[in-house]
């Protein structure tokens, strides 16, 4: 037996319910959105009441952060006053014997290229970029062909090397002063010639012969490079270690490299303690700086040029 529906239209009037399809869609889409909204409703409250383990490490973290973030500023704060702190010194300390600031000491940035980075705009940055690298392209280019002038001269049997030890134990770059060219005088505060190279070491240090060769002069004065010693190499080149304070060798004596010569001092007109080295070749006064590669490393030999080169004053 089958029940009739009945409904109350607007009239306020009984009839007959009739379903249809459309009315039977509409219900289904009612009941499917209500579901739908019922479950991203939970769902929002559950992520923001409910938390997963991977959310609740994550809010740990965070937190730990932001209790170490202060005390990893300060800290950071205090390095960089630190390390501020040192390089016044250091400056202090080149400007009291060079009377200047301290070259910057990084051979691989140019002052150019620092000065760029705050005023190329970014649009023509990768352009600048370009540039320097198609710069340094033709750089390596002829490095590597005097290298392989370098190797040429090297394996013709009538060519002798030049002196490329270390006239010092273990020279660093914060040895290194001015090198050969017009230079400040310490005493005179005029630009003066210039012909080695100063090497700031303790009084008392040992001197050493660069290269195997004949003592051919020996010099004892008080004034200009005070007591000097001249050693004669194959090749024609001549090597002078002057300001020392004793001689250990005598005229005409062969030495072998490495042998000890003398002592650091500072006879003659000296600032400072320091070994004042030159090298001769043919009668032409050469960088003793531009020999120091076979004896240190590539970077400690890029920064020894780079205090050479920028050191202003001289010691003697």
């Amino acid at each position: 037996m089958s029940r009739e529906q009945y409904i109350i239209d607007r009239n306020l009037r009984f009839r007959r319910s009739t379903r249809t399809v459309w009315n039977v869609l509409k219900s289904i889409l009612k009941y499917a959105v209500a579901t739908v909204s019922l479950a991203v409703f939970y769902y929002i409250v559950f992520a923001l009441v409910v938390n997963t383990d991977s959310e609740r490490r994550l809010i740990r973290e965070n937190r730990l952060y932001e209790r170490t973030y202060q005390d990893m500023l300060a800290r950071e704060q205090l390095l960089s006053d630190v390390i501020d702190g040192l390089e016044v010194k250091d400056d202090q300390i080149y400007e009291e014997i060079f009377h200047a600031r301290a070259p910057h000491l990084d051979a691989l940035i140019s002052d150019d290229y620092l000065a760029a980075a705050d005023t190329v705009p970014d649009s023509e940055m990768v352009e600048y970029v370009y540039g320097k690298v198609q710069g340094a392209e033709k750089t390596a280019a002829r490095i590597e062909d005097n290298f392989l002038k370098a190797l040429s001269l090297i394996a013709s049997e009538d060519r002798a090397l030049p002196p490329m030890s270390l006239p010092l134990d273990s020279i660093s770059f914060a040895q290194v002063g001015a090198s050969v060219g017009q230079k400040v005088n310490p005493f005179y505060k005029v630009e003066t010639s210039h012909n080695g190279v100063d090497l700031i070491a303790p009084q008392g240090d040992p001197v050493l012969a660069v290269a195997d060769g004949t003592v051919t002069d020996i010099i004892h004065e008080r004034k200009g490079l005070g007591n000097v010693v001249e050693i004669t190499h194959p090749g024609g080149y001549v090597t002078r270690y002057a300001h020392l304070a004793d001689i250990k060798v005598s005229r005409g004596q062969r030495v072998q490299r490495g042998r000890r010569i003398a002592s650091v001092g500072i006879s003659g007109n000296s600032f400072a303690p320091h070994l004042h080295f030159e090298l001769i070749k043919d009668g032409e006064y050469l960088n003793p700086v531009d020999c120091f590669f076979a004896g240190v490393t590539p970077e400690e030999y890029a920064a020894m040029e780079l205090m050479a080169s920028r050191t202003g004053q001289s010691l003697d």
